[in-house]
């Protein structure tokens, strides 16, 4: 009997049989799980803890987003704009999986998959709208806060990605910690100065003289407007120039650990490359919003990291920019050191 079930009921000595027809698909009703509303549920201290903003920062966020994440239904289970926005801020920061973050939420973890996509994509499509070098009228307070050495510092980070691959991102970053400039689709394997090469930053700055320099470790060429420490200092006034490098350069290294403790998926994501690339395009923007809304860095993130892929051997810059950067260098160690 493929469509029909039996119950038998036995009282004393009679008995019956009733057929009746089996449940069919269509006799199954959507049962909604009450969404969590945290804007509402929490004080900002309790909202910072789990989503790295407040409930200001919460509602600036999903205003930016909302022309791109808006949905046209009025059905009343789909999310808001408000709800999609919390989904993302709660997997970033804790960069746990789909599944927890949609029991936190309410909403199953596919759903949470599509989520994080879409707002990703969102956020990383206003990365030239916060991510920027500095304009004119904002260069002499940049380069004053570095104390004459220059405005910015530069550097490669790993974001690693399942089956043990990694996005290698370059970063320009400033005193204050914002990041003002940044590539990010090369594999891990890429050595930093190949991807500083193929950028557009290389190009504006060959062909526009920056008013001031970049700092780069020893991983960068030696350019008139890229100064690296000396790889083995021979003078005093060398040692002093290589010492005042570190120091300025350790906004850079300071920058990556707030990023990375800010957003914990950064330590490992679970998606495909492209995806990657988005939620880091996402979390850089979140970054900068944070650090310009003077956001509070909750430091209860866990930093840990696998190990990097071997990069390749970097690009061979022209000869003639490395003797222009030795003499810029020279000069400046002469006029400062």
């Amino acid at each position: 009997m493929s469509n029909s079930y039996k119950i038998k009921n036995v009282q004393g000595s009679s008995s019956f049989e009733e057929e009746r027809p089996a449940f069919s698909s269509r006799a199954f009703r959507r049962v909604y799980v009450e969404r969590a509303k945290p804007l509402e549920q929490y004080t900002d201290e309790e909202l910072y803890a789990r989503f790295r903003f407040g409930s200001a920062d919460i509602r600036y966020i999903a205003d930016l987003v909302r022309p791109k994440l808006q949905r046209r239904t009025r059905r009343s289970h789909s999310l808001s704009v408000e709800e999609q926005v919390l989904i993302g801020l709660r997997f970033y920061p804790s960069g746990t999986f789909y599944q927890v973050v949609g029991d936190n939420i309410g909403v199953d973890k596919s759903t949470v998959s599509d989520v994080v996509k879409a707002v990703s994509i969102a956020l990383a499509s206003l990365v030239n709208q916060f991510v920027y070098l500095p304009k004119d009228d904002q260069i002499a307070q940049t380069k004053h806060k570095y104390f004459l050495l220059g405005k910015f510092t530069i550097d490669c980070t790993h974001v690693h990605i399942q089956g043990r691959r990694s996005i290698n991102i370059q970063l320009v970053g400033d005193a204050d910690l914002i990041i003002t400039n940044c590539v990010v689709k090369w594999p891990g394997s890429v050595h930093d100065a190949r991807i500083l090469r193929e950028s557009a930053l290389y190009r504006e700055l060959q062909n526009n003289r920056p008013d001031g320099i970049l700092l780069g470790d020893s991983a960068y060429p030696l350019l008139p407007w890229l100064m690296t420490p000396f790889l083995a200092a021979t003078t005093s006034a060398q040692a002093r120039f290589n010492t005042a490098h570190c120091k300025t350069r350790y906004a850079i290294e300071r920058l990556n650990g707030v990023l990375k403790r800010r957003f914990a998926c950064l330590n490992y994501l679970r998606v495909e490359p492209q995806g990657a690339c988005n939620i880091i395009l996402a979390c850089i923007v979140l970054h900068n919003i944070a650090t310009r809304r003077n956001v509070p860095l909750r430091d209860d993130a866990d930093d840990a990291t696998e190990p990097v892929e071997e990069p390749d051997q970097p690009l061979a810059f022209c000869q003639n920019e490395g003797l222009t950067g030795r003499v810029v260098r020279d000069a400046i160690v002469r006029h400062y050191f």
